[in-house]
Order: C-alpha cells, then sequence, then structure tokens
C-alpha cells in the first residue's frame, strides 16, 4: 500500500528537507528524505505548519468520503467536522452544558473539556441523532503536547459515550518511530494509529532500534496504514 494521491499532494521539499521531518532531527530528516524518495515527491513547499495541518485534516477527510462511498453506498455516511454532542452517544452533553451555562457555580465545576469536537466525525444518519461511528485525529507530525490532547479527546469520548463506543483513531504522517511510539502504545485510549505512508516507511527506517519499534507496533495491531481504515469503518 502507498501513500492516498490526497496526502502526496501535500508532501514537499521545504529549503531542501521534507515537510513532515523535525529539521533538527537528523533522523527525522533521514527516514523522511527516504520516504519522499520512494514517492517521488518534487514539490517545494511553501505552507506554514499550521497551513499543513489544516491541509493534511482536508486530505484525510477526502480520502475517506472517496473510499467509504465506493466500499458501502447504501449507508448513508455523514463525513464531517462536528461536535460529538451532535450524535446520539453524546447528546446528553449539550443539556449539561445548557445547564451548566445557567449556573455559574456547576459551570466551574464541571468545565467544558467534555465538548470535544474530533478533527473527522464519521456519523451513520439516525432520527433524532445520528450515530457517532468514528472519531478521527489527524496529527501531520507528532509531538508530545499533541499526543497527550488525542490521548484527552479519547478518555472523553470513552467515558461519557452512552451507547455503543466509536471507532477513535489517530491519522498522522510523522516519520520517527519513537514518535509513532510515544501515541501508539498505552492502555488503549485509541484503538490504533494509522499511518499515511506506512509501507514507504517501513523502506526508509535504517535496520535497528527504529524497525524492532515498527514490529512492535504493528504485531500489537497498534499501528496501520491509512489505506486500511475505509474498511475497518466501512465493515465494523
Amino acid at each position: 500500500m502507498s501513500a492516498p494521491p490526497e496526502i502526496s499532494a501535500i508532501f514537499g521539499w521545504r529549503k531542501g528537507k521534507p515537510n513532515i521531518a523535525d529539521h533538527a532531527s537528523s533522523l527525522s530528516v533521514e527516514i523522511a528524505s527516504r520516504i519522499f524518495s520512494s514517492l517521488n515527491i518534487t514539490r517545494e513547499s511553501t505552507e506554514s505548519g499550521q497551513t499543513l495541518g489544516n491541509r493534511f485534516e482536508e486530505a484525510v477527510a477526502g480520502f475517506l468520503k472517496r473510499k467509504i462511498s465506493d466500499l458501502s453506498p447504501d449507508r448513508n455516511w455523514s463525513i464531517e467536522h462536528r461536535s460529538i454532542t451532535d450524535f446520539a452517544q453524546y447528546a446528553h452533553l449539550a443539556r449539561i452544558k445548557e445547564l451548566a451555562e445557567e449556573n455559574p457555580t456547576l459551570q466551574s465545576s464541571l468545565g467544558t473539556d467534555y465538548l470535544i469536537r474530533p478533527d473527522i466525525t464519521i456519523g451513520l444518519e439516525n432520527d433524532p441523532y445520528p450515530h457517532l461511528h468514528a472519531a478521527v485525529s489527524c496529527k501531520w507530525t507528532i509531538r508530545s503536547d499533541r499526543v497527550q490532547n488525542i490521548r484527552h479527546e479519547a478518555v472523553v469520548m470513552t467515558r461519557h459515550r452512552r451507547g455503543r463506543q466509536p471507532h477513535i483513531v489517530a491519522v498522522t504522517a510523522e516519520p520517527l518511530p519513537s514518535r509513532l511510539a510515544a501515541i501508539a502504545r498505552g492502555t488503549g485510549e485509541l484503538d490504533c494509529v494509522y499511518h499515511a505512508a506506512l509501507s514507504e516507511l517501513w523502506s526508509a527506517c535504517p535496520d535497528g532500534k527504529a524497525t524492532d519499534m515498527l514490529d512492535e507496533l504493528q504485531a500489537h495491531d497498534r499501528l496501520r496504514p491509512l489505506e486500511s481504515l475505509p474498511e475497518v469503518i466501512a465493515y465494523y
């Protein structure tokens, strides 16, 4: 499996280095450069980090819409960026929010960190509320603060649901196996991490600790290629 075309179109070189690499890490630059060589990436990238993150989210959503509609055309899918309170399992949280807004003391006690808005929500339309089938967190690259944000959202969706658990996943183009392990390992807040160019990453990693880490993550079904996500969603 190779990187989906929607995502390959975002890959590019910035000042001679891949735009997915941490330029302060020689290993990150080395692995990312090999990934780009495998994909024949020649585009010059001038986008800011925030713009790349937004484009990545749009590309993942576009890829999922295209593939899921082909795999499961008879189901009424809704692939958007919506609050979890719009969905059947979390509709009760909207009422809690209303009550909290009427009572400053209650609002202070409850906070608002349960009002999650995942990067991509995949719903199945149903009256009176759609069912949240999957929640996708899109991270162009991985940093420690981003790992904590992803875990927090996953914990909130698990704790506060009423009904069936949605498939909670992350999608990334991060080239360093150690940073992938930082989000893929753990006690299962996330169901799985999907990589945008996993086969190229495998080929790009030098033998040793990096490939051992990838082998561990895949052996424990914590890391999968992004190309496999549409089938998981469509047939789950």
